[in-house]
């Protein structure tokens, strides 16, 4: 069991290397994408991820976890590779498009086996080593980025498919914890996994409030912090610097469990809203690059901290078997949610950037209220 943890460590170290991470906007736009267009991009592969969730989930029940897993790492060392060469708007879409199979393969499956094999009572813990490895995975690729790519944009591209390729090798040495069930046992239908999996009180509306949070910290901190870095009169390198140091700040993920056990679970649900609507306030009013930098690092630790967390909160919810398609079913619902707001975000943004972080912070503090309703109707928190 020991040993599929820290494949999944190293293999998510491994996946956080994208190399081009600090200018994935800039790339973009370098090739002729327009901003719009990117936020496009993301919500076509949104919808796909909403067709795909759920059948994944199933073959992922039916196949079993390690299968479901070395298929996708090989898919996504195949959306490097055309990453990479791509040259228009046509070249990124089928990059992500592919990329969405991936997403929906990856949903749920690999949490669930780092769940099962790390117990209840220390999953959360786990969870935060993990998305915090994926960050330290970051931080290296950013680092020689700044060191040594520079503006060589399809070097940066061209070692990200490296980094993936052996991250798909390591793939093969992960071990079966959910087999695939035999012929003569009687599987679960999907309706019965799809009325256990909503019959949770209060999942709809906790689900639309992770929806609306990662959201907001995809987008700004992703594709937005580069528009503003760029209106503050930030320099390249400078920019480059900022994403590393952003990223590093990411790893605070591992000490999730410990904040939420200092601070309460209300505590903690609190701070996630708050700071993160705070940091989109302040972009709304500034052109420092001191503020504008202090409010993407305060959504990065907020993000970092967060994950773990609802992720945790996801699984103990889950009240079937099916866990993988369960958690694919959520999956669906949090991208329902993230292809209405990126779409906001991409047209606000094309018209007015102030617009769009105002949007961010509108969108946090929804999500409070409807974190407030979920606490009232379940024991979890």
């Amino acid at each position: 069991m020991k040993r599929n943890i820290y494949l999944l460590y190293a293999m998510t170290f491994l996946q956080g290397m994208v190399f081009y991470g600090a200018i994935a906007t800039l790339y973009r736009q370098a090739q002729g994408v327009t901003i719009f267009e990117i936020t496009l991009i993301e919500s076509i592969s949104y919808a796909l991820c909403i067709a795909l969730e759920v059948p994944w989930g199933m073959v992922a029940d039916r196949i079993g976890y390690k299968r479901t897993m070395i298929i996708c790492c090989w898919l996504y060392f195949l959306s490097k590779i055309i990453f990479w060469q791509a040259s228009d708007f046509a070249g990124f879409l089928a990059e992500r498009v592919l990329l969405s199979v991936v997403i929906t393969g990856f949903s749920g499956v690999d949490t669930s086996i780092l769940y099962l094999c790390a117990g209840p009572e220390h999953s959360q813990r786990v969870f935060g080593v993990y998305n915090s490895l994926g960050m330290a995975g970051l931080l290296s690729a950013a680092a020689v980025y700044t060191l040594f790519v520079g503006d060589d944009y399809r070097l940066a591209a061209l070692l990200t498919v490296f980094s993936y390729g052996a991250a798909a090798l390591l793939s093969l040495g992960l071990t079966e914890v959910h087999p695939a069930p035999e012929k003569a046992e009687a599987r679960e239908p999907f309706a019965v996994t799809l009325r256990a999996t909503l019959a949770a009180p209060g999942l709809l509306v906790f689900l639309i409030a992770v929806g609306l949070l990662t959201e907001v910290h995809q987008t700004v901190t992703v594709f937005l912090n580069q528009l503003q870095y760029e209106r503050c009169g930030m320099t390249s390198t400078a920019i480059g610097a900022v994403y590393i140091a952003a990223t590093l700040l990411g790893l605070c993920g591992v000490w999730s469990a410990a904040l939420t056990r200092r601070t309460g679970p209300k505590g903690a649900v609190g701070l996630f809203c708050l700071a993160p609507a705070l940091a989109c306030v302040v972009l709304t009013v500034t052109n420092r690059a001191l503020l504008s930098v202090g409010s993407i690092w305060l959504l990065q630790v907020s993000n970092s901290l967060f994950q773990p967390f609802q992720v945790q909160l996801q699984n103990r919810q889950v009240q079937t078997r099916n866990r993988a398609t369960a958690l694919s079913i959520h999956a669906m619902i949090v991208d329902v949610v993230a292809i209405g707001s990126n779409l906001l975000f991409g047209a606000l943004a094309q018209w007015d950037l102030r617009l769009a972080f105002v949007f961010g912070a509108v969108a946090c503090l929804t999500a409070l209220g409807l974190l407030g309703v979920w606490r009232q109707r379940t024991h979890l928190v």
